[in-house]
């Protein structure tokens, strides 16, 4: 590949409630709708009609998200988002908007489980399940992680081949600090 993708577009999932999305991604979270398409489409062999919601992020990018009309349509493309906290999306923000969401997410009365901070040493996480059950994180680096990324990058499938090789050690210094 010579040019990597230059952002993410828009990620796409399948909701069985678009107003208690936008009311959660809009009213909550701060996230514009940037763009509602009403579709018709042959899809699969059949008439399927759609909307298809976007919630702008800072880059251009966009959360979209999909209701059927019809529920058999709905019940074919829209399973389960699977409710665990290791499948999610991530979101780089800085230290005043992680902040900024975190009185967000207070002030709209989500509280634990559906909410919750992680301390990962490069980065703090603030995590919020949304209507549909998908895992949000806000994520904001340490300062000093960016100082060491090139170094991660040239170790990185060396890393990698140790883990898979049963060395399961950690090496995240930045934990080792915390623990000193």
């Amino acid at each position: 590949m010579t040019k990597l993708p230059s952002r993410l577009h828009h990620t796409a999932y399948v909701t069985k409630d678009l107003e208690a999305t936008r009311a959660f991604y809009e009213d909550v979270l701060g996230l514009p709708l940037t763009a509602t398409w009403c579709e018709k489409d042959f899809l699969f062999g059949k008439d399927r009609t759609y909307c298809h919601c976007f919630f702008g992020i800072g880059d251009g990018g966009a959360l979209a998200f999909f209701q059927f009309a019809d529920p058999e349509d709905q019940a074919l493309f829209g399973p389960e988002i699977p409710a665990t906290p290791f499948i999610h999306l991530a979101l780089n923000v800085d230290k005043d908007t992680q902040a900024a969401l975190e009185e967000r997410i207070q002030k709209a009365g989500i509280q634990p489980p559906n909410t919750y901070t992680l301390e990962h040493g490069y980065c703090r996480s603030v995590y919020v399940v949304d209507p549909n059950g998908m895992t949000v994180e806000f994520t904001c680096d340490d300062p000093r992680a960016e100082e060491g990324d090139e170094y991660r990058r040239s170790i990185a499938h060396a890393e990698l081949k140790r883990w898979l090789g049963g060395d399961h050690s950690t090496n995240n210094e930045f934990r080792h600090e915390e623990a000193a």
